[in-house]
């Protein structure tokens, strides 16, 4: 697991869009929200990226902080994830698990070989600036992330 001040595990992954590609290296200046999260549909995840979107504007209230979804589906189920619950946010796909390995976000090849719920937040050095795992079934409050991605702005 990482720990506040290591530098962040660059990536490159793509979004639900088929063909943007999110690169780490290219959101130097900015805050970086992680949101790693099991599964798109699953009732815990649907839940949290819709409280998250309604608090979009406490989570990230300039231009400054940027938020991400991540989880191993494909960009094709992310899109519709999106577009069925209007996610604010991009949806970043990792299907080889290694972002989600890099961040010590993932559960493991069983039962279901899909990362882990948590939280990650990036510093505008590429540091991290918090980082916390979440219990599978419990949601994540959208104060919690304000307030982390706050602390690291």
């Amino acid at each position: 697991m990482l720990t506040v001040g290591d530098p962040a595990p660059d990536f490159e992954l793509m979004t639900q869009d088929h063909t943007k590609k999110v690169k780490l290296a290219d959101l130097r200046g900015k805050t970086v929200v992680l949101l790693f999260y099991p599964m798109d549909f699953s009732p815990v995840c649907t839940d949290e990226h819709c409280s998250f979107t309604a608090g979009l504007g406490q989570i990230a209230p300039d231009g400054d902080t940027i938020v991400f979804g991540v989880s191993t589906d494909s960009p094709f189920t992310h899109a519709a994830f999106k577009k069925q619950f209007g996610i604010g946010y991009d949806l970043l796909s990792d299907p080889t698990r290694a972002m989600v390995k890099a961040y010590g976000m993932f559960m493991g090849e069983q039962p279901f070989n899909c990362g882990k719920r948590g939280t990650v937040v990036i510093d505008k050095n590429g540091r991290i600036a918090a980082v916390e795992e979440q219990p599978i079934l419990e949601p994540r409050a959208v104060e919690k992330i304000a307030s982390a991605a706050r602390k690291s702005a």
